[in-house]
C-alpha cells in the first residue's frame, strides 16, 4: 500500500506538470546510497525508474523538461551533482532512459543540486520549476529552508516542489521549507494518495466532451492578503521582513494540515491559493497570531493580524559610562510566559504589557522592570556591573613566575561559613588569558597547584580590570626513580599517633610534586622481590629539589 501511494504521489506531481509548471521544468534526482532501500519489497529506485518511465510517455511533446541527478557517480562527494539532460521540448524519453541507467551510491547535496537546477533554468530570464525527489536529508552542510529563502527574496518567477520518500514527520518538516518558501508543494505518501489518484485520473484519460463552458467570474491576482500591524490603529507594517506568513489548510474536521499552501517574510503578504478553508497564521519572533478564514477564487480577502507588540532594543554595559555593547553579556527580554534574548546588543520583539529585561556577565546579573506599549520601539542600557579578575601566581614574592595551564585560580567570597568554607564565583585554570568576571566587591583570590596553595584578598569594581598575583610559597620536588613500580610523596614528620600522611604518587620511573617549603619523604616502591626504598628531601620555595634513587 505504501508503494503504491509512493506511486501515486510521484506520478501525480509529474503528470500535473502542464498545470503546475510555467516555463521550463528539471526534475532533481536522489541518486544517493540511501535509494537501494526497500518499500514492500521493491527498492525505492526501480519505484522511481518505474514511475518515470510510465509518466513520461503521458506527457506532451511540447513539455520543456530536464533531469538533475546526484549522489550517483562517487561515494562520499558533495560535489557529485550532474545536469544529466538539460531542459529541453521532447525530452521525456530521454530523462526516462537516464533514470534506468542510475546507479545509487553516494551523498545527498539536495541544496546545491537544486541551486544548479535553478541556474540551468535561468530563473533571473523565465518563470522555472524544480521537482526534487529524496528519499533522505540534506548530508552536506547545508541548508535547504535558507536557500527557498534566497530563491524567494530574490523576486524571480521561481517554484520548487519536493516528492518526499518514506520521510518521517520531522525529517519532512527539514525539506518542506524549501518548498513553501518558494510557494510549491510538499508531498509525502501516506499525506497525498488521495490527491494523487484524482490528478492521476483526471489527467491520464481522455477528456469527455464538455458543455458550454459557464461564464466564469473575474479573476483578481490575489484571493488573499496578510496584514500585520503592531496595534489595531497602527500602521500596516508593509516594509516588514520579519513577519511571517503562513496559510494553512483546515480539513473537514477543522484541524489544519501539517503543512502551509502558501506563505513567505513579509509584513503584508499577498498570494493566491486555492480556494477553501485556511487557518492563518502570522509569527514576529515568538509571537504568533492565529485566525481561521475562508477563501474563494474570485475576491481579494484581507486576514489583519493585530501583534500587539513592541520593540525592546537592549544594549549590556558594565558601567553608564561604557559607550559600545558588552559582547559577552546574555540579555533576555521576559513576556507574557515566554522569553526571548541573546548575547550583546539585542533586539527582542515583545507583546504590550508588562515585561521583565534581565542581564548577566559571569555572576553579575541585574534585572529591570518596564511598561511596553503596542508599537512603541523601546530602547534601553542595560547596565551590568561586572569586574573582571586577571590572575597570575609566583612560587615566592621574588619569583619565579607560575606558567602553565595546571594551576587553578577561584575568585572565592570573602567571608567564610561557620565551617571556614567560602562559595566560588568563577574559576579558570592558567594565569591571564580572559580573565574571571564578577560581580564588583570584595572577595578572595585562591590558587592550587599540586598541593600548594595560598589566596589574597582582593577588591573589584564594575567596569574595571583587576590584575591580582597569588604568592603560592611552593618549590618543586622531583623523583627519579629507574626500574621503579611506584613514587609516592609523604608528609617528613609523623603525627602523634606514628602515622605518616601520604600526599600524592604515580606509577612511573619519574614524578613530580608542587610543595609548600618543608621537609618531606619519598618512597619508593618496587615490583618482584626488591625492598621499598625512602629518602629524606627537603623543599625550598621558588626551588627545584631533584632526588635520585638508583
Amino acid at each position: 500500500m505504501i508503494r503504491i501511494r509512493l506511486l501515486s504521489v510521484f506520478a501525480a506531481l509529474l503528470l500535473a506538470l502542464p498545470a503546475m509548471a510555467a516555463g521550463k521544468t528539471i526534475i532533481v534526482l536522489d541518486g544517493s546510497g540511501s535509494m537501494w532501500g526497500q518499500i514492500d519489497g521493491t527498492t525505492k529506485i526501480e519505484i522511481a525508474r518505474d514511475t518515470l518511465r510510465k509518466v513520461m510517455a503521458t506527457l506532451p511533446q511540447d513539455t520543456e523538461l530536464g533531469l538533475v541527478a546526484y549522489g550517483h557517480r562517487e561515494k562520499g562527494s558533495c560535489s557529485d551533482i550532474e545536469i544529466a539532460i538539460p531542459p529541453a521540448r521532447g525530452t521525456a524519453g530521454a530523462v526516462a532512459d537516464f533514470a534506468d541507467s542510475l546507479n545509487p551510491k553516494g551523498k545527498t547535496p539536495l541544496t546545491d543540486a537544486v541551486r544548479k537546477a535553478a541556474g540551468e533554468l535561468r530563473i533571473e530570464e523565465n518563470p522555472a520549476t524544480v521537482i526534487l525527489v529524496t528519499d533522505g536529508l540534506e548530508t552536506c552542510n547545508a541548508d535547504p529552508c535558507a536557500l527557498g529563502r534566497e530563491l524567494e527574496a530574490s523576486g524571480v518567477d521561481f517554484t520548487a516542489h519536493v516528492v518526499g520518500f518514506g520521510l518521517s514527520e520531522e525529517e519532512g518538516q527539514e525539506v518542506a521549507c524549501l518548498a513553501e518558501n518558494t510557494g510549491g508543494l510538499y508531498l509525502k505518501a501516506d499525506d497525498a494518495g488521495q490527491l494523487a489518484e484524482a490528478l492521476q485520473t483526471t489527467v491520464a484519460k481522455a477528456p469527455e466532451p464538455e458543455p458550454e463552458p459557464k461564464p466564469e467570474p473575474a479573476a483578481v491576482e490575489f484571493n488573499v492578503r496578510g496584514i500585520a500591524r503592531l496595534s489595531r490603529d497602527g500602521p500596516d507594517m508593509t516594509d516588514s521582513t520579519e513577519v511571517r506568513w503562513d496559510f494553512i489548510p483546515l480539513g473537514e474536521n477543522g484541524a489544519p494540515a501539517n503543512r502551509s499552501t502558501a506563505g513567505g517574510y513579509r509584513g503584508v503578504f499577498a498570494a493566491s491559493v486555492p480556494p477553501g478553508a485556511y487557518r492563518a497564521k502570522a509569527r514576529l519572533g515568538r509571537i504568533i497570531v492565529e485566525s481561521d478564514v475562508e477563501l474563494t477564487a474570485d475576491t481579494t480577502t484581507d486576514v489583519l493580524a493585530v501583534l500587539d507588540a513592541g520593540l525592546v532594543e537592549v544594549t549590556p554595559k558594565r558601567t553608564p559610562e561604557d559607550t559600545d555593547a558588552d559582547q559577552s553579556a546574555r540579555v533576555d527580554v521576559h513576556f507574557d510566559g515566554t522569553n526571548d534574548g541573546g548575547y550583546g546588543e539585542t533586539r527582542v520583539w515583545a507583546k504590550a504589557g508588562p515585561i521583565k529585561v534581565t542581564g548577566r556577565i559571569g555572576k553579575a546579573t541585574i534585572e529591570e522592570s518596564h511598561e511596553l506599549a503596542a508599537g512603541e520601539t523601546l530602547t534601553l542600557d542595560l547596565v551590568i556591573g561586572s569586574g573582571l579578575v586577571v590572575p597570575s601566581a609566583v612560587y615566592t614574592e621574588s619569583g619565579p613566575d607560575v606558567e602553565g595551564s595546571a594551576i587553578r585560580f577561584e575568585v572565592l567570597e570573602a567571608k567564610a561559613d561557620i565551617n571556614g568554607n567560602r562559595k566560588t564565583l568563577s574559576g579558570q585554570y592558567g594565569p591571564g588569558k580572559q580573565g574571571m568576571d564578577v560581580p564588583p566587591g570584595d572577595y578572595m583570590l585562591h590558587a592550587r597547584l599540586g598541593k600548594a596553595e595560598a589566596m589574597t584578598p582582593i577588591s573589584v569594581k564594575a567596569g574595571e580590570r583587576t590584575e591580582a598575583t597569588v604568592n603560592i610559597n611552593a618549590g618543586v620536588l622531583a623523583v627519579s626513580a629507574p626500574g621503579a613500580y611506584r613514587i609516592d610523596f609523604l608528609e617528613g614528620k609523623k603525627d602523634i599517633q606514628g602515622n605518616q600522611k601520604n600526599l600524592s604518587g604515580a606509577y612511573d620511573e619519574e614524578a613530580q610534586e608542587t610543595l609548600h617549603p618543608g621537609e618531606y619523604e619519598v618512597r619508593v616502591r618496587y615490583e618482584g622481590d626488591r625492598a621499598e626504598e625512602s629518602r629524606k628531601a627537603t623543599v625550598t620555595a621558588g626551588e627545584r629539589t631533584e632526588v635520585i634513587i638508583e
